[in-house]
């Protein structure tokens, strides 16, 4: 069974940092790009970056300059800096293999909360 795992979220102030990590089991991994995504209540989910298994990425505009998205294939794990963090950036953030700026099936895991207020 495909399975994703994400932690890291929590409470910040804004301007704050956290570091997301997303561990997969059941799956190659390596050969897939994989994204981060989040939703916020009352908003649709969003693609906030994706990087493939060679390590290219692309970001939301939203986020350019703020996030950085890396992977360790080794050890089957995403992970998501977020720096210069907004109240906006507050949402549940989820990791999936994408596509493009898709998702690539649904293998949804928990999700973890970010809450960036003061």
């Amino acid at each position: 069974q495909v399975r994703f795992v994400e932690s890291g979220g929590g409470l910040v102030q804004p301007g704050g940092s956290l570091r997301l990590s997303c561990a997969a089991s059941g799956s190659i991994f390596s050969d897939y790009a994989m994204g981060w995504y989040r939703q916020a209540p009352g908003k649709p989910r969003e693609l906030v970056a994706a990087i493939r298994s060679a390590g290219s990425t692309n970001y939301a505009n939203s986020v350019k300059g703020r996030f950085t998205i890396s992977r360790d294939n080794a050890k089957k794990t995403v992970f998501l800096q977020m720096n210069s963090l907004k109240p906006e950036d507050t949402a549940v953030y989820y990791c999936n293999p994408t596509v493009g700026v898709s998702p690539l099936g649904n293998y949804w895991g928990q999700g973890t909360q970010v809450t960036v207020s003061s």
